[in-house]
């Protein structure tokens, strides 16, 4: 018996090291996170207008590290819309080391680059957690004569450019990207689309309640509040299953035949070159913020999906997605890295 424990296989010790190492490295987070903590106000940066998901996001994580006493100085939501989340990508950017300026991270930090809006990419800034998934759906206004996905897919199969799509925050945003993937999905060409990019899904929701253009793609959580008012309907959704509350009776686009699932995450990120002191202590201040019962009343009532990675594993997500992500922008033309 001795002599089989002494003699265990090289899978047994790599396991036993691997536990080893999580158990160093809680230690280690715990004593990084008793190494900093932040001294004044902390900003968290948006790049998109008041009002849309991305906002929503931040005032939420804002408001439970708050309400928590999650952390022990004020923070600030700022707002930095246009270019495409690159005037916020910026903002942050020239912050290097300071944990006191966070980010809301989108997919926007993935196509920018690979659409060679910005030079600035994931790798210029410190992964910190992701938060959770955001489907988007495909709504109309209440008058619109498209009546349901059956209506939306010929409209889009007979002449794309008849349907004034709009979204946020830039061409070839996610939001984009989901509308170009319905209509290829269809056998059409994304590009023919009539795609109008707005600075938020607020203004794009005010275009498409105006009449001024015939469709929009956004988050469930955007759509589902005009949608019990009434004012607006969704045809499908590019979820795996079906949503809930307002939305429970939009079928998924797999319900009507067209392979399609899609969306965005949220995360939180740094600056450039944070310390892994500061990294450990808002990985578990978001930890902590995000296994609330209010947090997860909030994932529900907000349409969104859990997925919350703290900062290793969210680095290689973020390769992965990166590389999933251009390859369908150079499929769609779109692609300049």
């Amino acid at each position: 018996m001795k002599e089989s424990i002494h003699k265990s296989s090289p899978r047994r010790r790599g396991s036993s090291n691997a536990l080893l190492s999580a158990a160093l490295a809680i230690v280690s987070a715990g004593a990084f996170a008793q190494a900093w903590s932040p001294q004044r106000n902390v900003e968290i940066v948006v790049g998109s207008a008041p009002g849309g998901s991305n906002d929503r996001t931040a005032r939420q994580v804002e408001r439970f590290l708050t309400e928590k006493k999650l952390v022990n100085v004020p923070l600030t939501v700022v707002n930095k819309p246009g270019g495409g989340s690159n005037i916020a990508f910026t903002y942050v950017l020239q912050r290097p080391a300071d944990g006191h300026t966070l980010l809301i991270g989108t997919t926007a930090l993935l196509t920018n680059h690979i659409l060679g809006l910005s030079k600035l990419s994931y790798q210029d800034f410190t992964p910190i957690a992701s938060l959770f998934n955001d489907y988007t759906v495909f709504a109309v206004n209440a008058a619109s004569p498209i009546a349901s996905g059956k209506d939306l897919i010929a409209r889009l199969k007979k002449d794309p450019n008849s349907v004034a799509t709009g979204f946020a925050t830039t061409l070839g945003s996610h939001n984009h990207v989901a509308a170009g993937l319905l209509v290829k999905a269809l056998g059409g060409n994304a590009r023919e689309l009539k795609a109008v990019a707005f600075k938020g899904s607020a203004e794009a929701i005010t275009a498409l309640l105006g009449g001024h253009i015939d469709l929009v793609t956004t988050a469930a959580g955007n759509a589902a509040p005009h949608v019990a008012a009434g004012r607006m309907r969704v045809v499908g959704a590019a979820s795996p299953n079906r949503l809930g509350g307002s939305l429970s009776s939009v079928p998924t686009w797999k319900e009507q035949g067209v392979d399609l699932v899609f969306g965005g995450w949220r995360a939180i990120m740094g600056a450039k070159g944070l310390t892994p002191a500061q990294v450990a202590y808002w990985e578990e201040a978001l930890r902590k913020a995000t296994q609330t019962p209010e947090w997860r009343d909030d994932l529900e009532r907000n349409y969104w999906s859990d997925d919350f990675v703290t900062s290793q594993q969210f680095r290689k997500d973020l390769e992965k997605d990166y590389a999933d992500m251009k390859a369908v922008l150079t499929d769609l033309g779109m692609a300049k890295q």
